[in-house]
């Protein structure tokens, strides 16, 4: 499974990211430009002692990552789309893409992808869902579709 943060801005949010990634064998991939540096003592503290697990891998545009990734099924998570996370079937190999904290994944993105396009359900009056909650949420669903969530111990 790979998780594809594009443009993050909060080190917090990329640090508990990154540790769920080492938690549950997840592929992390950063798209520049990163809103912090990553020697932020934020983004290390959140990532705590667990920075050795992560196969952590950075990308100058989310196009690069799809390049590179292009047989694989991509899910862009979006409070734009109609279909929910989890109305879909995730492959071991999927692509789960987030966008940035304040303003999501581009329009552009969206619309070329619009087929890939799911959403968590809330509320009307909610804007959104913090990053780091977001990416746990369909991780896990993606993880849960998997035999034995995906190898992981159960």
């Amino acid at each position: 499974m790979h998780i594809v943060l594009v443009e993050p801005e909060i080190p917090g949010n990329t640090g508990n990211i990154a540790r769920l990634c080492a938690a549950t064998g997840c592929h992390l991939h950063l798209v520049r430009p990163l809103g912090f540096s990553v020697e932020d003592k934020y983004l290390k503290r959140a990532g705590l002692d667990y920075w050795h697990l992560v196969d952590i891998h950075y990308y100058d545009s989310v196009y690069e990552v799809l390049e590179k990734y292009k047989d694989n099924p991509r899910y862009l998570l979006t409070t734009k789309a109609h279909k929910r996370y989890t109305d879909v079937q995730y492959a071991p190999d999927s692509l789960l893409i987030f966008g940035k904290e304040t303003a999501g994944l581009p329009e552009k993105l969206r619309n070329e992808y619009a087929d890939c396009c799911v959403r968590i359900p809330m509320i009307a009056e909610a804007r959104s869902l913090n990053l780091s909650n977001s990416v746990a949420v369909v991780a896990y669903e993606a993880l849960r579709q998997q035999p034995d969530f995906g190898g992981l111990i159960v």
